[in-house]
């Protein structure tokens, strides 16, 4: 047999990749992660603390053990050291409600041939405004992706010792940035813009990790309001590229350039691809995401927030790495 043969292995899996969101949708609705860091490590055990059946638990831990989120040793489960640290809830970048959310989105992909043929989304999807009963659902199970680049941008900063700074996060949605930056530095006070109802759900976020009293919300559209002059030491503009065409980044950009005091920065994190579009491989198949819910928005290459920042008045340009599939961008 010549081993240098190709199999279709791989293209089997891919074709069936929708099991492994289903399998991991399903563990998180019925929160089998947390069962299993708290002692349960038997199909019988965690069907009893879920209140599942049997079958339907070892199902799922067989499908958990193929996806490599949880091991089998001497007939015993437990979670991998990825699951234990993203998937058990009460963590704080726990991505459960997410794993669900996105489970609960697998039916909108059967319009992605159209889709792709039209080059946008072919229904009036009312999605994006401002009293959309879901924000509360997705804003909170997005959140927890920002955790980790939160604390590495915080740290890249110096933000823990920078004394009294103002910070603007727009389109802040969940307030992660400013509930973990305000945590990290007693003296900082953040703003954030976004719709209301959003800003609602950031006020109960900076509550309960008690720096409400220095965070201020302004209810609005990031696209008509003001954001002031020269106002800010630092501005963030996270996950919110990538749902914006060029000339609408350009035109916040602008606003954020003069938002930021002299030598302030600008701290930009979204899913940016190579130049040449070779990579990385989580930003290239985002842009099918956007295909299907933007009429503009794509994952950009470096190169365009280069020139993009550039026209807005920014001088100098950084891109970072983070422990997750976005890049981080320092402009000032």
């Amino acid at each position: 047999m010549n081993t240098n043969q190709p199999t279709p292995d791989r293209i089997m899996q891919l074709v069936n990749g929708y099991w492994a969101t289903g399998i991991l949708g399903a563990a998180a609705s019925h929160s089998l992660f947390t069962h299993l860091e708290t002692g349960a490590d038997t199909a019988g055990q965690l069907a009893a603390q879920a209140g599942i059946s049997e079958r339907g638990a070892q199902t799922l831990l067989d499908g958990l053990v193929s996806l490599g989120l949880v091991e089998l040793r001497d007939g015993s489960y437990r979670n991998t050291a990825e699951a234990a640290t993203f998937l058990v809830e009460g963590q704080p970048a726990c991505l459960s409600n997410f794993a669900k959310l996105k489970l609960a989105h697998m039916g909108n992909l059967v319009t992605l041939p159209e889709v792709v043929r039209t080059g946008g989304p072919v229904t009036d999807a009312t999605v994006e405004v401002a009293d959309n009963p879901h924000w509360e659902e997705v804003v909170q199970a997005i959140a927890a992706q920002s955790v980790p680049v939160a604390t590495v941008a915080a740290d890249m900063l110096r933000l823990a010792e920078a004394g009294e700074i103002s910070i603007l996060d727009v389109g802040g949605g969940s307030g992660i940035y400013s509930a973990t930056w305000l945590e990290l530095n007693p003296a900082a006070r953040s703003t954030q813009l976004d719709w209301g109802p959003i800003n609602a759900i950031a006020r109960r976020l900076l509550a309960e990790r008690g720096t409400a009293d220095r965070f201020t919300c302004i209810d609005g559209d990031f696209h008509t309001t003001d954001f002031g002059t020269a106002a800010y030491d630092i501005a963030v503009y996270s996950h919110i590229a990538h749902q914006e065409g060029p000339e609408d980044n350009i035109a916040i950009f602008t606003k954020l350039r003069d938002a930021v005091k002299p030598g302030g920065t600008l701290v930009i994190n979204d899913y940016i691809v190579d130049d040449d579009r070779s990579g990385p491989p989580f930003p290239l198949i985002f842009a099918s995401e956007m295909l299907l819910k933007s009429k503009q928005g794509g994952t950009w290459r470096r190169a365009a927030y280069h020139a993009w920042l550039a026209k807005a008045g920014f001088e100098n340009v950084s891109f970072h790495p983070t422990p997750s599939p976005t890049t981080l961008v320092f402009a000032r």
